[in-house]
């Protein structure tokens, strides 16, 4: 697409306060790259918000920084730096920085190290609902809990709890895994409505080798009880060791806080796995960027199954 033939302002999703959930839809001019720090210009086909985001409080650490929703992204290249792996009109993901304006918007920039080539058994929308949870996964499973890969022999036997799973949009495909939710490939999926998770865990039959954390607070104390010795508790949300039970007398636990780091060459990997069925997103709804605000109030309700997408190419010729 040659540059002459690009629009001068775009669609985005402005949200104006770091402090407020509000958000509106504006017209901002088109977004240039600067190709010296690896940046590309992208044509946004889908883009996913993300639960939580437009509370973070990083945002108002960056004066002047305006807050454009969603950096989870998947569209088709349109300008690229000298030297870059990625050429114009290949069809490429990302989870982008959130320390840039996201990618709510019909362009959107995003690094050499944050692209992937995306799954090419995946619709627009789907391939959006990848990036975040499935690097969150792989980055807590696989570098963080030590389980190696999906190849690897320090899966068999392991027994995985993941809490907070369902609305997370990405199914990991192991048939071992725990899952203290319903959008996960879990065994076993436990409802914390009738379910005590931490009497559940209390019974030396339930324990686990792994928890990954996706709510923290009580979710993450309740969890600790399912730990058997020598095991791993990972948090996206808090340090593990902040809500340890003062009875709780598991031993030799790695306790890990991290976040996520968004990286292209992960990506890269997960593309692989897509490919090769071994794993997928979930995609809750798909939604017009000019009905943000019933999207928004999806989100919000607590009853979400997956992502949240808004596909950028319905109602609008852009």
């Amino acid at each position: 697409m040659s540059i002459n033939t690009l629009p001068s302002t775009v669609r985005a999703l402005l949200q104006a306060d770091p402090t407020s959930k509000t958000i509106t839809l504006v017209e901002r001019p088109l977004p240039i790259p600067n190709f010296d720090k690896g940046e590309h210009l992208i044509r946004v086909y889908a883009a996913a918000p993300c639960a939580g985001e437009r509370l973070w409080p990083s945002f108002g650490d960056i004066p002047g920084k305006e807050i454009i929703t969603c950096d989870d992204v998947a569209g088709v290249v349109v300008s690229t730096p000298e030297g870059s792996p990625f050429k114009v009109r290949d069809e490429v993901y990302a989870r982008t920085s959130y320390y840039r304006p996201g990618c709510a918007r019909d362009y959107a920039i995003v690094t050499t190290d944050e692209l992937a080539g995306r799954p090419c058994n995946l619709s627009w929308a789907e391939s959006s609902a990848v990036p975040l949870a499935a690097e969150t996964a792989w980055q807590a499973l696989f570098k963080h809990a030590g389980v190696g890969n999906f190849d690897s022999p320090n899966w068999k036997g392991k027994r995985i709890l993941v809490t907070g799973a369902s609305g997370g949009g990405w199914d990991l495909g192991r048939p071992d895994c725990k899952s203290n939710g319903g959008g996960s490939g879990a065994k076993q999926v436990l409802n914390y409505h009738s379910i005590k998770i931490a009497e559940w865990g209390q019974n030396p039959l339930n324990k686990v080798d792994v928890i990954v954390d996706c709510v923290g607070g009580q979710s993450l104390e309740d969890a600790w009880w399912c730990l058997r010795d020598n095991s791993v508790i990972i948090s996206i949300n808090q340090p593990p060791e902040d809500r340890r039970p003062v009875r709780c007398e598991v031993s030799d636990v790695r306790a890990i806080f991290f976040i996520m780091d968004p990286s292209g060459a992960d990506l890269a990997e997960i593309t692989k796995l897509v490919e090769k069925g071994k794993c997928r997103p979930i995609v809750d709804s798909v939604w017009p960027l000019e009905q943000f605000q019933n999207a928004y109030e999806r989100l919000d309700s607590g009853r979400v199954r997956g992502k949240i997408i808004f596909d950028l190419l319905l109602n609008t010729q852009k």
